[in-house]
């Protein structure tokens, strides 16, 4: 056992204190802290305080304040200015950069309004979207207005309806309740992805490693190969771990210094207040289950190989298996009570991630979440034993690796030990 615990914590420590896993950790920190400081990164380059300030041309001499009124409601970052030179002198303005744009208001033959929007660049969509809006705006009340309507008229038809949601099914979550649980299923999503392909590639990496520079052979020797993989499993584990818990407790700090700027975006329609115990139970329960899953399965694929170079091909099934269970999960924040994420969150492959979803977003019956659970651990049980027997004769096959046929070879040299 101590041969056992020798193994795991050099694979731990040594991992730990390379440069490729320093500066991945370094990088990432970095992304995360850029990523949750956005705003504030945007401000430092924007020159206007994020205002897009438009030169308006009113040819009419009648539309300039209502759109403008419309504009404000809008969007409030919208800045119109009523220029009064000529349409030459603006579209100068514009290349020296003292406005974003220019539009040109007019009338058409049934005295409604028109317009032309000039820039440097149409890549900005969103301004022109909310000005075309605006004008929509005062169009339809010159039209109403043209036909006679009441502005008591006019509010009664611009009045939203009321539509109401209710959920019948008991303990059902509300709006709320949803997008909170929408938002947070959405980011450990991504943490489960990024961490099983990462992780489960860093063990088969670890073992062709071993296998190419023959220090296979002097292991063996000493430490049953299930010991090895066992402790090499739960090494990159343990590292798996630190570096999760490094990313979570920086991007924490972070979020809970800039709520503020970030209330309008994404953490504002998807909070992260008030969690549920229970989800993040469930969380923690999948991303480690998810994680011993395939990377059991990395191990003994990875046994398989003799060179680096091979490493990628063998195990390219395993992280399209991921990424399959990552798309369906995407569309299953949509609509997580379809029958087909029902069904697939019983795959064991794609359990870490469905079910997880399911959880996060439906008020299920507990006896669902512990039959995914339960059929996820039989379904390790059975990779580790059919993986240690793989992984016992791949370490001593040397060679190119042709194909997944290499298993029978494998299995074969097992028994004849």
């Amino acid at each position: 056992m101590n041969n056992f615990w020798i193994i795991l914590f050099h694979t731990y420590l040594n991992k730990l204190k390379s440069k490729s896993f320093i500066v991945t950790t370094i990088l990432t920190i970095v992304i995360v802290l850029a990523l949750t400081n956005l705003n504030n990164i945007i401000s430092i380059f924007d020159k206007n305080g994020g205002k897009e300030t438009v030169a308006v041309l009113d040819e009419t001499g009648r539309l300039y304040e209502p759109f403008k009124q419309q504009a404000a409601a809008i969007n409030k970052d919208i800045k119109l200015t009523n220029y009064n030179g000529t349409e030459k002198e603006a579209e100068k303005a514009i290349e020296k950069g003292e406005f974003k744009g220019l539009i040109q208001l007019r009338f058409n033959d049934e005295k409604l309004p028109e317009a032309t929007y000039k820039a440097r660049s149409i890549a900005d969509s969103s301004l022109f979207t909310d000005l075309q809006t605006s004008l929509q705006q005062v169009k339809t009340m010159l039209a109403a207005t043209q036909i006679n309507l009441t502005p008591t008229q006019l509010k009664k038809l611009y009045e939203p309806v009321s539509f109401e949601k209710f959920a019948l099914e008991k303990n059902a979550k509300t709006e709320e309740e949803l997008n909170q649980a929408r938002g947070l299923v959405y980011v450990l999503l991504f943490i489960i992805y990024f961490s099983v392909i990462m992780y489960a590639n860093m063990i088969a990496m670890e073992v062709a490693t071993e296998k190419s520079s023959r220090v296979m052979e002097i292991l063996i020797s000493s430490v049953s190969p299930i010991k090895q993989m066992f402790a090499k499993i739960i090494g990159i584990g343990l590292l798996s771990l630190t570096q999760l818990t490094v990313f979570l407790i920086v991007g924490y700090y972070s979020l809970t210094k800039n709520m503020e700027s970030l209330k309008d975006g994404f953490f504002g329609v998807y909070g992260f207040k008030d969690i549920p115990g229970e989800t993040i139970m469930y969380a923690v329960i999948f991303f480690i289950l998810g994680y011993f899953l395939y990377a059991t399965l990395a191990a003994f694929l990875g046994s398989l190989v003799s060179r680096i170079e091979d490493v990628q091909q063998m195990i390219t099934p395993m992280t399209l298996l991921v990424v399959g269970g990552f798309m369906i999960a995407m569309f299953g924040l949509g609509k997580p009570d379809a029958p087909f994420i029902t069904a697939t969150s019983y795959i064991p492959f794609f359990t870490p991630m469905i079910m997880f979803l399911r959880v996060g977003m439906l008020t299920i019956p507990a006896w669902e979440a512990i039959l995914g659970i339960s059929i996820l651990v039989l379904t390790i049980a059975a990779l580790a034993v059919f993986g240690a027997r793989v992984y016992r004769g791949g370490v001593l096959m040397y060679g190119q690796s042709n194909s997944y046929k290499d298993i029978k070879k494998a299995l074969q040299l097992t028994k004849n030990k």
